[in-house]
């Protein structure tokens, strides 16, 4: 018989209206947003988990207005007279709402995950566990919803609730971090540990993860709350409706002190195996980090290539192309975050544009350039490099290509004082030119970026 009626909630009530409404947008959202995903799952997942920013307001006002169909069909006294529990009228309709919306956020992800498989060649098993923590968010969201609807039975309630839920979910965590300065750098003041209460994700690079035990507290409070929300919309007693909010507060009493501080940021770890190193050792050695496994055959030619040009003009030139393993400043303080330093005979670099790893083009006029400059880049942890550096490099560069530079996308001026430079350098004697491409990469090898201006000649300093 249940299973019949939860058959009849699922066809013939607002559920599958609702759940609709949450594929349309959360979909349309996702989607939107395909570059800053596309070939990485935990990229992915944490997308997913940033979507709850509008997915649980929906399941909230979802909830609420199936909480007052009751009310709004005037049979609350009808259905008070018969014999059966009120838990036992609700669960049907609780198990609909649940169902739909669930089936909502995995039919997203999965819409999603068509631009991840193609382009993908690491999947990390976290994935699953911080894409699931969503689950519970949007049930304990549904029946909150439904048990403030039916105390509530107004047109109103259902909006309030969805305009509530947008600022405690999408604007809590923003107003609990202000910036800060140090000294050194700007910083955001640490987030208290209530706000990974909140199970919304951003700011996660290719080779973090979120702890499991963070993912792990998060379900448990979140199931907590769902089991509240369920107990108060079968309560019909006052004392049942007291007992009901026991276990949201068992919940958060377990998980709050066991949470770390600072958000987000407290909660990511650096993905070891993310950071392992996939080499191609058919010729000199290049080697990319395993998150992104996919990109190696597009960038070995233009790193082998990279390689031959510097062994060409470049004393003690590099045989070895490694791709860079730096990850956020808010990982630092785990060991994995900041590798050793890469020795002389190799150089580091950076894939092209972390946002488009799935379709990056590694065959145009970036690509290159960026590969010939990482002869004078180290990695040295995140740290402000001055403009200077930069063009410094780009200058350094075209030396190895012996052809002025011309960046794409930079202003004329700019353009036009690298060309003055370079040609400055290159009417150097040039045994002085490799003398001082040498001296600057020692420099940078040894993170003392900013010595990397002594490749200008002394008049241009």
């Amino acid at each position: 018989m249940t299973a019949r009626i939860l058959r009849i909630e699922l066809r013939r009530t607002a559920a599958l209206g609702i759940a609709m409404l949450m594929l349309v947008t959360g979909a349309a959202l996702l989607l939107s947003a395909t570059p800053s995903f596309a070939g990485r799952w935990m990229q992915l997942a944490v997308m997913a988990r940033s979507m709850l920013m509008v997915l649980l307001p929906l399941a909230l006002a979802g909830g609420a207005w199936m909480g007052q169909r009751d009310a709004r069909y005037r049979v609350n006294e009808l259905l008070a007279s018969t014999v059966r529990p009120r838990w036992q009228r609700v669960i049907p309709t609780a198990s609909a709402l649940a169902i739909s919306v669930v089936t909502a956020y995995l039919l997203i992800f999965l819409i999603a995950a068509g631009w991840v498989v193609p382009t993908s060649g690491y999947f990390p098993s976290a994935t699953i566990l911080v894409t699931a923590v969503g689950v519970p968010a949007l049930i304990a969201a549904g029946w909150l919803g439904m048990a403030a609807g039916r105390a509530v039975p107004r047109v109103i309630t259902a909006p309030i609730l969805a305009v509530l839920g947008f600022a405690l979910v999408g604007l809590a965590p923003e107003l609990a971090s202000s910036p800060a300065m140090d000294t050194d750098l700007a910083y955001f003041r640490p987030e208290p540990a209530a706000v990974l209460l909140i199970p919304t994700f951003t700011g996660l690079d290719d080779f973090q993860t979120i702890a499991t035990s963070v993912s792990l507290l998060q379900a448990l409070w979140l199931a907590s709350l769902a089991a509240t929300g369920l107990l108060l919309l079968g309560a019909s007693r006052r004392r049942a409706i007291a007992y009901a909010v026991l276990p949201a507060v068992l919940g958060v009493t377990v998980a709050l002190p066991l949470l770390p501080v600072g958000g987000a940021r407290g909660a990511a770890v650096v993905d070891p195996v993310a950071i392992e190193l996939v080499c191609d050792s058919d010729g000199p050695q290049v080697c990319v980090t395993r998150a992104h496994t996919a990109l190696l055959p597009a960038v070995v030619g233009p790193a082998r290539q990279a390689l031959a040009m510097m062994a060409a003009k470049l004393p003690n030139a590099p045989v070895r192309a490694v791709e860079t393993r730096q990850v956020s400043f808010w990982a630092r303080l785990d060991p994995h975050a900041v590798p050793a330093r890469h020795s002389p005979d190799t150089f580091v670099f950076d894939t092209p544009s972390f946002d488009h790893v799935g379709h990056a083009d590694l065959s145009g006029d970036y690509f290159l350039p960026s590969l010939l400059q990482a002869a004078w880049q180290q990695e040295c942890g995140e740290r402000p490099i001055r403009g200077e550096v930069y063009r410094a490099r780009m200058v350094a560069a075209a030396w190895l290509t012996g052809r002025p530079p011309t960046p794409p996308g930079w202003a004329p001026d700019e353009v036009a004082q690298m060309q003055s430079t370079y040609q400055a350098f290159v009417s150097l004697p040039e045994a002085e030119q490799r003398r001082r491409m040498a001296a600057a990469r020692e420099s940078a090898l040894a993170c003392r970026d900013d010595e990397l201006v002594t490749i200008l000649p002394t008049d241009q300093q």
